[in-house]
């Protein structure tokens, strides 16, 4: 018994072991594949630039309009779905913590919309835009975007807010605090951490992904200077240039893929630091 027990557990170390390897070697793979051909491209003016007359057939310019449209919508949409989603996920784990297949209910519901893929997203953005009578937009993208990532957002908040101790909760409560002052000042804090991460995800999902802004964000070689202007991104970018038939500006494709991936690298890094500062503020029982 013992025996098989030793040889079980030998097994699952190796193929944990196996498995970690594979990904990190997947993952570096990857970076280093970007990176190989990205680098080479990449160039001042390619940040700095907007794209100019045959930029790509080969010739000047550069990404800037994608750049400043990426952040634009994905920091638009990211912050919306925080507006929306923060007080869904409180509401679950302060009010309805009593009520669990109601929020068993609403989780699994959240983890529906979660798998469907982005293009669907599209397609319904696209409808709504149909409808309203908009145009391709940054506002229509912003939307378009926020209807993604707001079960994505609500449910890694849910998860980070389940960790806080129920007892905080019946402590708060004893104490004369109402559930919105439970919520907001005690859950909040302590998870904030967590939350800091739930809001990196969604950011990272909203400024990498293509096909739910694919119809209704439109392209553009200029920076929108309103919410009713069409708007470039990088993952389009990388598309468009990517489907080009010039091996430079398929060499673009991957410096532009180098520029997102430092972007989400950047914000991954000031994510950590801030939660290394504020892991203070958590209540250990």
């Amino acid at each position: 018994m013992r025996k098989h027990k030793y040889i079980e557990e030998k097994f699952f170390r190796v193929l944990m072991f196996f498995s970690t390897t594979l990904i990190v070697m997947v993952l570096l793979l990857i970076i280093f594949s970007i990176l190989y051909k990205g680098l080479p491209s990449l160039s001042w003016e390619m940040i700095s630039q907007t794209p100019k007359g045959g930029f790509y057939f080969g010739k000047e310019g550069g990404v800037l309009n994608a750049i400043i449209g990426s952040l634009y919508l994905s920091i638009g949409a990211t912050l919306l779905a925080f507006v929306i989603g923060l007080p869904v996920a409180l509401f679950m784990n302060v009010y309805l913590v009593k009520f669990k297949k109601t929020v068993n209910t609403i989780r699994f519901f959240l983890d529906l919309l979660w798998g469907i893929p982005s293009i669907v997203y599209g397609a319904f953005g696209f409808t709504i835009m149909i409808y309203l009578g908009l145009k391709t937009s940054l506002l229509a993208g912003i939307i378009t975007v926020t209807l993604f990532i707001i079960p994505i957002m609500v449910r890694a908040m849910d998860e980070v807010l389940k960790t806080v101790p129920f007892g905080l909760l019946e402590t708060s409560l004893s104490l004369g605090s109402t559930r919105s002052e439970t919520a907001y000042k005690v859950f909040l804090k302590q998870a904030s951490p967590g939350l800091v991460t739930a809001v990196l995800l969604s950011f990272g999902r909203a400024i990498g992904d293509a096909a739910s802004v694919l119809f209704t964000t439109g392209y553009t070689d200029h920076i929108p200077t309103s919410l009713t202007q069409p708007t470039a991104t990088l993952p389009l970018s990388i598309f468009f240039q990517l489907s080009s038939p010039i091996e430079e500006v398929q060499n673009r494709a991957f410096a532009s893929a180098v520029i997102l991936t430092v972007i989400i690298l950047i914000i991954s890094i000031l994510a950590r630091l801030y939660s290394r500062k504020y892991q203070k503020h958590k209540i250990n029982f």
